[in-house]
């Protein structure tokens, strides 16, 4: 039951991170971008630039909660299989 909660905590969290860091970091890097390199050019490059990070912090973010919810879900099958010694006497 952990694991199945995990596993879909992490595909909520995943991508409610995608759309906190869309929303933070958008105006921001628009206005960046405009007064670097002016009107036009800026909303352009601050467009791309904004899509770039938004995807390397969705990739990374992604990756980590995922790994974290096979750990749980191969804890979670370990133990109940016995495998980590649980409910075993020593010999």
């Amino acid at each position: 039951m952990t694991a199945e909660v995990l596993d879909k905590f992490s595909e909520l969290i995943t991508t409610a991170l995608g759309l906190v860091a869309a929303l933070a970091w958008n105006e921001a890097i628009q206005q960046l971008f405009t007064l670097l390199l002016g009107e036009a050019g800026g909303a352009l490059a601050a467009k791309f630039f904004y899509a770039f990070i938004v995807t390397l912090i969705v990739i990374f973010a992604t990756i980590s909660v995922s790994r974290a919810a096979e750990r749980a879900k191969k804890l979670e099958a370990e133990q109940a299989k016995g495998l980590l010694g649980l409910g075993r006497s020593k010999e």
